[in-house]
């Protein structure tokens, strides 16, 4: 995994050039934007048990067949595994904004993720509604502009939506 500025060198230095002012300028809005980043994710992080178990209310709410005998997060190890794979999704979102780059989550987090769901069952529809439900949570918190840094966040919150998307693109 390459932070910004490793891309932005390693790139640079493919093209045998130095890096350019359009790249320089590109870096230094993204260092003068890191409090709302960091702000956003230290947010998140605060707040992601309680992002979480609402979004899993909501989902048990609009979809009660899951928490049905028989339904995929029936019985309380289900559950828990449940609300253990939207945890793990979200940690993951956390480190995609943090670095402006969602290539860990995509490796470690949701390579194969769709597959093992099959295999177990898992209704990818259903997840796919679970990561929503948590994106709206999460951008809820991120956009309240109570204790955050000045500045507009529309650019990062969508961002971090884009994480949210690929999440749920990736097992539904």
């Amino acid at each position: 995994m390459f932070d910004a500025f490793t891309k932005v060198v390693a790139q640079a230095d493919a093209r045998g050039q130095f890096i350019s002012t359009s790249e320089i300028d590109a870096l230094a809005a993204m260092v003068s934007d890191s409090n709302k980043r960091l702000d956003a994710v230290n947010r998140i992080s605060s707040n992601a048990s309680t992002i979480v178990a609402s979004a899993a209310r909501q989902l048990f709410a609009q979809q009660p067949a899951l928490i049905a005998p028989g339904g995929n997060a029936y019985t309380s190890r289900r559950m828990a595994a449940c609300l253990r794979d939207m945890e793990i999704i979200l940690r993951y979102v956390t480190y995609s904004a943090f670095t402006g780059d969602a290539s860990v989550m995509e490796d470690r987090c949701l390579n194969g993720l769709r597959e093992t769901y099959l295999a177990l069952g898992t209704p990818g529809a259903s997840v796919a509604a679970g990561v929503n439900l948590m994106k709206d949570a999460a951008l809820a918190i991120i956009n309240d502009k109570a204790g955050i840094s000045a500045g507009d966040c529309a650019s990062l919150s969508s961002e971090i939506g884009t994480y949210f998307d690929r999440a749920a693109a990736s097992v539904a």
